[in-house]
Formats: C-alpha cells, sequence, structure tokens
C-alpha cells in the first residue's frame, strides 16, 4: 500500500477502509430486519436532524411566548422541559413528533413495532441528556434508540 493509499482510507472512515478491504457491511438496517428503502427503512440523518430543528424550535417559540413572555435568559430551560413533555408524550401515544410527522419519520419498537410510554420516558430521558444521541451504530441508531429499544423509520 503507497501512501496515498493510505491517506485515502484515513480520510474516508475505517468503514470504508474495511469495505475496500472486503468486509460486507450491508445496508442500514438490514440486522433489524427493516428494508434498504421506502416505508419503514431507517431515517436518515439529514431528516431526524431536520425534525430535530423543528421540535426545538417549536419549543422555543412555546416556552417564549407562552412561558416566559419574552425573558431571554429562562427560554432555553423552558424550551428543554416543553421539549421533554412534548416527546414523551407524543411518541408514546401516537409514535412521532410534529417535526418527525413533517418530515415523514416515525419511531417504533422493534419488538411491538408501537412505542409504549414507558419506552418512550426512558427514549425522551436519555435525548434530553444529548450525549447518548450522538453515539450512534452502523444502522445509525443512537444509544437512546438502543436502550430504549426503538428505531426511528420513514413513514
Amino acid at each position: 500500500m503507497d501512501n496515498r493509499q493510505a491517506i485515502g482510507s484515513w480520510l474516508s472512515g475505517p468503514r470504508a477502509a474495511m469495505e475496500e478491504a472486503g468486509a460486507d457491511f450491508g445496508y442500514r438496517g438490514e440486522q433489524l430486519g427493516l428494508p434498504q428503502e421506502g416505508p419503514n427503512s431507517i431515517a436518515r440523518p439529514g431528516r431526524r436532524l431536520g425534525a430535530l430543528a423543528v421540535d426545538w424550535g417549536l419549543c422555543v417559540l412555546i416556552a417564549y411566548g407562552l412561558i416566559t413572555h419574552g425573558n431571554s435568559p429562562a427560554t432555553s430551560n423552558w424550551a428543554l422541559l416543553v421539549f421533554f413533555v412534548m416527546s414523551a408524550l407524543l411518541v408514546g401515544t401516537i409514535g412521532f413528533t410534529p417535526g418527525k410527522r413533517l418530515f415523514g419519520i416515525r419511531v417504533v419498537a422493534l419488538e411491538t413495532g408501537t412505542v409504549n410510554p414507558l419506552r418512550s420516558l426512558l427514549r425522551t430521558v436519555l435525548l434530553c441528556l444529548a450525549i447518548p444521541a450522538l453515539i450512534w451504530d452502523r444502522d445509525g441508531r443512537g444509544l437512546h434508540d438502543r436502550i430504549a429499544k426503538t428505531v426511528e423509520v420513514r413513514a
């Protein structure tokens, strides 16, 4: 291997280097029994981040307008509480938040297909801690989804 190949594998990441060496990782969601594309396939990171941005923006507006009445320093703390309540209640009952609905995403449990309120509460607590959501597996699920045994899929 010459230097250009070594640098190329470093820049493209360990997965690309392993695939070049012959390892077959399959597609995201294959190990979970989900289709590669279309409905019920793993939601892509762009959709998930877009849905999170919409939900967070909605929560900030609610906190700013209805709770803090324009008191900017307290708005972000109240927005996190509004986000927690909204996410726990909506995902635990209907499977999606307004942002997820807008981006065509829903949350499902791996075993049953529907998320019960306790599982949703666990998922939301971990999501609000932020760190578990930043640690992903090879299927693109965050640690909060792995612990709660849920997955975000395309609707």
